[in-house]
């Protein structure tokens, strides 16, 4: 008896991918967005791990390197040394009768009508140039000191204080991108919160609360700043609450629309139908469905935080030192135009690439999470 075997048939079952999915792989594809990611990530390392690598701190003054230019070599240069020698002899009050470099260090020649106290090295040590001073050869009347040259190095220049530039950019960095992503958070809640409930809620309810909206819109945003430093004074957590406070605004509403289009949706109305109380179907069904406009627009809410920080910073309602931002650091460098250009380029090419980079982010965002581009 001849059985035929029935051939065994195979269904491939093809595995489907999530809106998320599809948005990160969409993301992954777009390769501005990806390098302004990788760029936005290499500076948020930077900026918080520079500042404690670099060996010249932030707040520390070189009162011998006040607006020294940027430079790959090591300072001091030549015609550094003889000016802070100088200076040294003289508040040591003895006449310098010559010095001379070999290798890493100075041998300085000193006169005096009195005998030379040995205490003189100090002079010599106070000096940013010169470290290690010693007595090499002393006699009545004259003596001869060794001191090394303490190398610095200034990739971006110095201030006009003689601080390392460099060391505050970064610190600065650090500054500015906490506030602009703290603030834009503080912004985001509010915003998401009171547009969502407004739009879900409807009504009278919510045209009083866009009301209240459009009250807050009328009041100056400077004059608002003004009021708060007045009250609080300038401090660091008075930025977070003056941009915080503003920028929600514009999330609310965008949020509220966004909340009067999804509560016509047929989950809501079977939510609705099963019981589910107004809260849980707020922050279950109709909050959830918010974050993808609310993710495109934090990331372009981040540059306007950052502007606005460094407009108040500009107007000198921003941080104290010896703490900085971008803002600031770009407000003294337009004082320093022409003759110390560095302390102007550095921080603006920092804040410009910056505001590039998370206008990139967000362009690749809005299109990756675009339901209508897919």
């Amino acid at each position: 008896m001849n059985e035929t075997a029935a051939p065994a048939t195979t269904s491939a079952v093809t595995a489907g991918r999530s809106l998320w999915d599809d948005a990160r792989s969409r993301f992954a594809r777009n390769r501005a967005a990806m390098a302004s990611a990788a760029y936005l990530l290499l500076m948020a390392v930077l900026c918080i791990f520079g500042p404690m690598l670099l060996p010249n701190s932030y707040e520390t003054i070189y009162q011998n390197y006040t607006r020294v230019p940027p430079s790959l070599t090591a300072y001091p240069t030549a015609d550094m040394i003889g000016p802070a020698i100088e200076e040294a002899a003289a508040r040591a009050r003895v006449k310098l009768e010559g010095w001379e470099e070999r290798g890493d260090r100075v041998e300085i020649r000193l006169s005096s009508e009195k005998d030379i106290d040995p205490r003189v090295t100090r002079y010599i040590d106070r000096s940013d140039l010169l470290d290690d001073a010693e007595v090499k050869a002393s006699a009545p009347g004259s003596m001869t000191i060794s001191a090394a040259l303490d190398k610095r190095y200034f990739f971006f220049g110095t201030d006009s204080t003689g601080r390392d530039l460099l060391a505050r950019t970064l610190m600065a960095g650090r500054v500015s991108l906490s506030i602009g992503l703290l603030a834009g958070l503080i912004a985001v809640l509010i915003g998401v919160f009171y547009g969502s409930a407004a739009g879900f809620i409807g009504g009278r309810t919510d045209q009083v609360m866009m009301r209240i909206v459009d009250v807050l819109y009328s009041l100056p945003f400077i004059f608002f700043v003004i009021m708060l430093v007045v009250f609080f004074g300038r401090n660091f957590l008075l930025m977070f609450v003056a941009v915080g406070a503003v920028l929600w605004l514009d999330m609310a509403r965008i949020v509220r629309g966004q909340t009067l289009s999804l509560r016509r949706q047929e989950f809501v109305e079977a939510a609705e139908a099963l019981g589910v109380s107004r809260a849980r179907i707020l922050l279950r069904h109709i909050v959830p469905n918010l974050l993808g406009p609310v993710v495109i627009y934090m990331t372009l809410l981040v540059p306007n935080v950052i502007i606005l920080e460094s407009f108040l910073s500009y107007l000198g309602f921003g941080v104290q030192e010896p703490m900085s931002s971008w803002g600031v650091l770009i407000a003294q460098g337009a004082r320093s135009m022409p003759s110390a250009n560095w302390l102007l380029v550095f921080p603006s090419a920092f804040l410009i690439t910056t505001l590039f980079a998370l206008n990139f982010v967000g362009d690749g965002l809005r299109d990756a999470l675009d339901p209508k581009d897919h």
